[in-house]
């Protein structure tokens, strides 16, 4: 008797949009301080994400942080994709406290600074967020957002901290060196969380990607 062939269900993917460029993008730390918007450089970086995404055979929902630029990233991305995009508060920039809006080289000669890139996971901000709680923030907005949307492909745009520790997690690297990793304006990351065996463990299938296809991305 011939055995029955099975099929496994698609993995759920999840595309990690950067904000585009700002006028304070590498220079000042706006954290969650309303009223940023998008420079022209970060408008036309918007659009060519939202080409790229485009592409996509399917995209099942559209997702955002609800600051300024964030929101106007994702709307060429909707666009794109016909579809609404919808505001999630887990994706929100980390809470920088006492630091929002202060220079980065004025932060820059503080002694904290040496712990914000060396041992970020020990770190809160005066009056703010530490790193830890915004990785446990994104990673259980993402859970939350992928169970939605079980086998689909979901575009997430939120800032470079959160995407940092987000992508972090998916490879298991303690957050102590998530700084190492490098999140561009309007960069896209894809993590997958794939059915079966794997016990829901996410994969990374690209990093701070802003160039290229992104049909060819699954787990393999």
């Amino acid at each position: 008797m011939a055995k029955k062939k099975t099929t496994s269900a698609p993995a759920t993917t999840i595309l990690l949009v950067r904000h585009g460029q700002t006028p304070t993008t590498g220079t000042t730390l706006p954290g969650r301080a309303p009223g940023l918007h998008l420079a022209d450089t970060g408008r036309a970086q918007a659009e060519r994400a939202a080409e790229r995404i485009g592409e996509l055979p399917a995209v099942d929902a559209v997702y955002t942080s609800p600051l300024e630029r964030a929101r106007e990233t994702a709307a060429p991305i909707a666009r794109a994709t016909g579809l609404r995009p919808r505001v999630g508060r887990g994706l929100l920039e980390c809470d920088f406290g006492e630091w929002t809006g202060a220079e980065l080289k004025t932060l820059m000669k503080l002694p904290e600074w040496s712990t914000v890139q060396r041992a970020p996971s020990t770190f809160r901000f005066p009056g703010g967020e530490s790193f830890a709680e915004m990785q446990h923030r994104i990673v259980g907005a993402l859970d939350k957002i992928r169970a939605a949307h079980p086998g689909g492909t979901i575009v997430c745009v939120s800032h470079a901290d959160p995407i940092k520790a987000a992508v972090a997690y998916a490879l298991g690297t303690h957050l102590d060196l998530f700084q190492r990793i490098v999140i561009s304006t309007c960069s896209i990351s894809a993590l997958a969380w794939p059915s079966g065996a794997t016990g829901g463990a996410p994969v990374a299938l690209t990093v701070n990607s802003i160039g290229g296809s992104l049909a060819d991305l699954r787990p393999s």
